[in-house]
Parts: C-alpha cells; structure tokens; sequence
C-alpha cells in the first residue's frame, strides 16, 4: 500500500467505513435536530451538532485550500467554529448539516485522489497536504469519540454493535 492509498484508506475509515471505531457518518445518523443538539445537565461539553459544525468548518477550510478558492470566513476564531446552523427544533437545518457533511467529505475524497503521490507532498499553505489531510482524521477520530459518549450519555447509541 503506497501513502496515497493509505491516506484514502484512513479518510474513508474517519467518515464512513467502520475500521477501529465508528466512523463520523455512523456516530450522526438516526439523530434528530433535539437528539443532535442535546447535552447532560450541567456539564461543559460542545453539543453533537456543535461538534459536526466544528468539524465541517475546517473540512471546509481544506477544500477551500484543496480547490485554490480563498478562506472566508478569514477571521474565525476555532471557538466559533462549534456554532451549529440551526436550533433544538430545526430538524432541516440538522438535515442540511449532514448534507453539507456527506458533500464536503466527497468532495475532499475526490480531490484527494485526483492528486498524485508527489502533489500529496506540497505545501498548503504551510504543511504538506498529506499531513493537513491526515491531521483532520485525526480530528474527525477525536470528535467522534466526543459525540459517540454523548449518545451513550443520552441513551441514543445501541448497547450492542456488530
């Protein structure tokens, strides 16, 4: 297996095909807009939809670097990035944040494997795009934990998997 190959391997597993863990696409489906924007009394944790909105602001951020276009918003603090699209009752907005989240994880994958070995190696701006592509599994992997222990939390993920 070439790094190529490994890379589109390691994406396709973050979003939607179960390897070690559940991949992001399984951790959200089934949710509703309530389910999604739930969170334990209490407690100082980003939401499921936050998380997903958090995710997708610097998927987003990476194929606005992937396709030359330039970086809007500029000025985003990571802070804001977790303010979900929609509220507890906007179950189109939720839908639409999925949505956005299936296309941009195509998008990327496609791009990603239009690229050659030695274009996976340029600089974007200041790290490779290997590395910055590897980083946001990584960080798909994080948040995914994250949301699938707020689903156990809530009672919404199965107690046994296959």
């Amino acid at each position: 297996m070439n790094v190529k190959e490994l890379l589109l391997h390691e994406w396709t597993c973050a979003y939607d095909q179960e390897d070690w863990y559940p991949p992001l696409r399984d951790a959200v489906s089934g949710l509703d807009a309530a389910q999604a924007s739930w969170k334990p009394a209490g407690e100082a944790c980003n939401t499921i939809w936050e998380n997903l909105s958090h995710l997708l602001f610097y998927k987003e951020r990476f194929l606005q670097r992937l396709s030359g276009s330039r970086l809007s918003p500029e000025d985003t603090s990571n802070e804001d990035t977790f303010a979900p699209s929609g509220s507890a009752d906007d179950n189109d907005a939720w839908q639409a944040t999925l949505q956005r989240m299936e296309q941009v994880n195509r998008e990327i994958f496609d791009k990603l494997s239009s690229l050659t070995e030695e274009e996976l190696h340029q600089a974007l701006p200041t790290h490779s795009i290997l590395k910055s592509a590897m980083s946001l599994v990584l960080h798909d992997a994080f948040h995914t934990g994250q949301i699938v222990q707020l689903r156990k939390l809530q009672g919404s993920w199965p107690a046994q998997r296959s």
